[in-house]
């Protein structure tokens, strides 16, 4: 009678142990699927995060430009110049512009290239110009490549500028803005994730993400992304509110932030919650150097920053060598 109680007492406890094992194992699949990020102050499931964020920029997209003016007394523009300028392209420059669905950034590019070559060249008929373009009322007139998308991919000396958003209605407004500027090429449009873009390795130039990263639950993979699709030499930009160092700066920035900007958001755009988040999403961004950090650990060098404004907002900068 010994030998089989010892074999039911064998049985049972691999039994239990199995038990346990299982439970283990749905235990930590239970843990990864409702791993938490943050939405502005709030923490959600990850996989909750991008329809979110979708919804927000969905709501806010026919007013987006107006708000920008708003907000920052229309200081983003002298930003967004600065950081055209600090990138320096060239004729032949491959640009992604990633979460660029307004296309500000992609203008900016079209319309520097263009003025670097009229201030290279005499001769200022340039084909499919376009008379009268305005970004605002400084802007001068930007002309358009005169040959196709196609073709000005394959041909080395011409630039072009791919407009990755993930989200369609902010895509939309974009081309509705090209088609008023006359922009019939020179610049392509592209749904995609910025954590996993529909793009194959070493394309482009230049990858540049201005006022979009912070809205992505996984800042580190976007930074890899991008070094992905660079060729060798590429440089990574980007342009992101910051944080601001001085004690009393900060306390009458924050006070700014949480106190006017969502009230404008109500009246300008009868949407108090969006705005909210994007004022909370701010502080939820890794500081200066910390994003810094993650640059480097996705394998950029000569990795730097620049603060604009006391440190409201910062371009960052890599290279893929």
């Amino acid at each position: 009678m010994a030998a089989p109680m010892k074999v039911r007492r064998l049985l049972c406890a691999r039994k239990f142990n199995t038990f346990c094992r299982f439970m283990h194992s749905k235990q930590q699949n239970n843990e990864s699927q409702q791993k938490e990020t943050h939405f502005g102050f709030q923490n959600i499931p990850e996989n909750e995060k991008e329809d979110k964020v979708y919804e927000v920029f969905k709501n806010v997209a026919s007013s987006y430009d107006l708000m920008n003016d708003a907000m920052s007394a229309g200081v983003h523009r002298l930003w967004k110049d600065h950081f055209i300028r600090r990138l320096g392209p060239t004729s032949g420059t491959k640009l992604l512009d990633v979460a660029g669905g307004t296309g500000d950034i992609a203008f900016r590019f079209l319309k520097y290239i263009d003025n670097l070559n009229k201030n290279e060249s005499d001769d200022l008929s340039v084909p499919n110009h376009i008379d009268g373009f305005q970004l605002h009322q400084e802007d001068q007139d930007l002309s358009s490549s005169s040959s196709s998308s196609s073709d000005e991919e394959d041909n080395p000396m011409t630039h072009h500028v791919t407009v990755c958003d993930i989200n369609q209605e902010m895509l939309d407004v974009g081309r509705q803005k090209a088609e008023s500027y006359g922009i019939c090429s020179g610049m392509s449009w592209l749904k995609g994730n910025a954590e996993c873009l529909p793009l194959e390795d070493n394309q482009f130039d230049a990858y540049t993400i201005a006022f979009g990263i912070r809205n992505c639950t996984h800042v580190d993979k976007v930074v890899e992304e991008a070094y992905r699709v660079l060729k060798p030499g590429g440089r990574f930009m980007c342009l992101e509110f910051s944080e601001v160092k001085n004690p009393l700066l900060r306390s009458l920035y924050d006070n700014y932030s949480f106190q006017v900007i969502p009230v404008m958001g109500q009246v300008l755009a009868r949407d108090w919650k969006s705005y909210q988040y994007l004022v909370e999403s701010i502080r939820q961004f890794p500081n200066q150097e910390d994003f810094s950090d993650i640059i480097r650990n996705a394998g950029f060098r000569m990795v730097s920053y620049e603060n604009l404004t006391f440190g409201v907002a910062a371009i960052h900068s890599g290279f893929k060598l």
